[in-house]
C-alpha cells in the first residue's frame, strides 16, 4: 500500500505493454504499481519481437534505444519462396523501411527484449512479481486490487495489460453489465476469434536463411515464417484451422500436439538446401499456441482501462503487434499526464478520469483495427488462404515495385503516436515525415506512401477480379459439358 493521497496507477500485468507503462509512468514522474503473476519477468517462451521504427521512438524516448540496439544485428533480406523452397522474390524491404523512416528494425528474441525493457528500468521498485489477482473493487474514491495472496493494492486507476486472456478484462465487463446491464453484449465479448494455430520457436543460427534475413514460405492453407540473426534463428509455421472459435473457448496444445504437426511438416523445404525438421531437431524450444485476433469496442469502464493484447490482438506475420501494445500504453500515458497536468495537485474525479480513457480510445481504436485488418490479410497472403491470395502471392507481389510494401506500411508507422510529454530524442523527418513531431517540418509528406497505398489496393483489386473471371470461366466451361 502506498500513500493515498497521491494519485496512483495499479498495472497488471508484466509484459511488453506493462513494462512500457512503467518506463512512460516514471517519465511523467506518476506513481504506479506493476503486478506480474509469474515470478519470472522474461520466461523462456516465443521466439522472436521485431521494433519498427514508431516502436524503436519510443524506446528512444524512454532513454533505453542504444541499449537495444547493441543486442541485435538489423536484417537485411526478405525473401518469399515457393513450397519447393524456389525463390519467388528477394526484397530489400528493411533498407527502404530505414530510408523512410531513419531506423532499422530492430529484431530481438522475445525473452531478451523482456528483460532488457525491466533492466533498464531507471527504478525497479514498482514491479511485483508473483502477484495474481483475483478481484478489483471500483468505487468513487479509488480502486482496490486483492491478491492470490490475500494482500491489497490500493490506487487511482487501473490498466489492464495482462494479454489477450485477461483477467482485468472480464473483471471490466462484469463491473459494467452490473453498472448498465447491457454494456458489453455478446458480439463484443466473442470479437477475439482465432483462426489460425502456430508452431513457434527458435535455435541455432541456420546458414542457409541467410544471416539477418526474414523467410515466408508459401503453402496452401499453411506458412513458415524464419527470421535469423548472427547466433540464432527463430520460426513460425502458421497452419489454417478448419473450424475458427472465438472467445471463450480457449485450445490448450501440449508439446505431444507441438511434434505431431513438427513431424508433419518436417519434409517441408524453407530454402533450397534446407527442410524444415533440420531446425525443429535443433531447436532450443518450441510449442504449439493459437493465434487470436480481434480488437473490442469497450476499451474502459470507470476506473479500468484495458491495454496491449488484453484489447486488441494481431497476428504476427509483419510483426506489430508489441508495437501495438507499446502504442496504446503511451497513448493511454499522454492522456493521464494530460489530465493530472490539469488537475493542479488534486485528485482526479471518476468522471474524470473516464474522459480521459475516453479519449484514449478514441485516438487508438481505428488505428488498431487498422492494424489488425491488415496483419490478417498478410496472413492469408502467406498462407495462400483462398485462390485468391494464391494468386496474389505468385503473380501480383513479386511484380510490384521493390519498395512497395514498405512503402505502404511506411504510412502506418510514421502515423504512430509518441509520448508528448517527452521529446523526441533526434528522430527527424526522413523520406517520410511523421504525424506527431516535436521538430519543425523539413521531411517529405506522405503522398508517397499514399500513392504506393492506392497502388496495392488497385493491384490486389485487379487480382480479385481476375480470378473472379477465371471462376466463372471455368464454371461455364463445366456448365456446357454438363450439356
Amino acid at each position: 500500500m502506498s500513500n493515498s493521497a497521491q494519485f496512483r496507477v495499479i498495472v497488471v500485468g508484466g509484459g511488453v505493454a506493462g513494462l512500457t507503462a512503467s518506463h512512460c509512468l516514471q517519465k511523467a514522474g506518476i506513481d504506479h504499481v506493476v503486478l506480474e503473476r509469474r515470478g519470472d519477468i522474461a520466461p523462456p517462451e516465443g521466439a522472436s519481437i521485431a521494433i519498427y521504427p514508431h516502436g524503436a521512438r519510443i524506446l528512444q524516448q524512454v532513454g533505453i534505444l542504444k541499449t537495444m540496439e547493441k543486442a541485435c544485428v538489423p536484417c537485411k533480406r526478405f525473401l518469399s519462396r515457393r513450397p519447393d523452397g524456389k525463390v519467388i522474390s528477394n526484397n530489400g524491404f528493411f533498407d527502404y523501411v530505414k530510408e523512410n523512416h531513419g531506423q532499422d528494425i530492430l529484431l530481438f528474441e522475445r525473452r531478451e527484449f523482456l528483460q532488457l525493457l525491466y533492466d533498464t528500468l531507471p527504478d525497479k521498485t514498482p514491479i511485483r512479481k508473483g502477484c495474481g489477482v483475483i478481484s478489483v473493487k471500483d468505487d468513487a474514491s479509488g480502486v482496490e486490487v486483492t491478491l492470490k495472496d490475500g494482500s491489497v493494492e490500493r490506487g487511482d486507476i487501473v490498466i489492464g495489460a495482462d494479454g489477450v486472456h485477461s483477467t482485468i478484462r472480464s473483471i471490466m465487463w462484469e463491473n459494467a453489465n452490473r453498472e448498465t446491464p447491457g454494456k458489453i453484449i455478446v458480439d463484443e465479448k466473442t470479437s477475439m476469434k482465432t483462426y489460425w494455430k502456430c508452431l513457434v520457436g527458435m535455435g541455432p543460427a541456420a546458414s542457409e536463411l541467410g544471416e539477418s534475413d526474414m523467410t515466408v514460405v508459401h503453402d496452401d492453407r499453411y506458412s513458415f515464417l524464419l527470421l535469423t540473426q548472427p547466433d540464432r534463428a527463430f520460426w513460425f509455421v502458421f497452419v489454417a484451422l478448419d473450424e475458427p472459435f472465438a472467445w471463450p473457448r480457449r485450445a490448450r496444445y501440449t508439446d505431444e500436439d507441438a511434434e505431431a504437426l513438427a513431424v508433419e511438416v518436417a519434409d517441408h523445404p524453407v530454402s533450397d538446401s534446407l527442410v524444415f525438421g533440420e531446425l525443429w531437431r535443433k531447436r532450443y524450444r518450441g510449442a504449439l499456441i493459437s493465434l487470436e485476433e480481434g480488437v473490442l469496442e469497450h476499451w474502459y469502464h470507470g476506473r479500468i482501462a484495458l491495454a496491449g493484447d488484453s484489447v486488441h490482438k494481431v497476428t504476427p506475420n509483419i510483426a506489430f503487434g508489441g508495437n501495438l501494445a507499446m502504442e496504446s500504453i503511451v497513448t493511454l500515458c499522454n492522456c493521464i499526464q494530460e489530465m493530472m497536468a490539469a488537475q493542479n495537485g488534486a485528485k482526479p474525479s471518476r468522471a474524470t478520469i473516464e474522459k480521459a480513457f475516453a479519449k484514449y480510445e478514441t485516438k487508438q481504436r481505428d488505428r488498431a483495427k487498422e492494424v489488425m485488418d491488415m496483419s490478417g490479410q498478410i496472413t492469408k497472403l502467406q498462407a495462400w488462404y483462398s485462390p485468391m491470395y494464391k494468386f496474389a502471392a505468385n503473380w501480383v507481389s513479386p511484380y510490384l515495385p521493390d519498395r512497395t510494401i514498405a512503402d505502404y506500411l511506411g504510412e502506418i508507422i510514421r502515423k504512430a503516436p509518441k509520448l508528448d510529454y517527452v521529446n523526441s530524442g533526434g528522430f527527424k523527418n526522413n523520406r517520410l515525415q511523421w504525424k506527431y513531431n516535436d521538430q519543425v517540418t523539413t521531411g517529405r509528406t506522405s503522398v508517397t506512401a499514399k500513392v504506393s497505398s492506392r497502388y496495392l489496393q488497385g493491384i490486389l483489386q485487379v487480382a480479385l477480379s481476375t480470378v473472379a473471371v477465371i471462376t466463372v470461366v471455368i464454371s461455364l466451361g463445366s456448365w456446357r459439358n454438363i450439356i
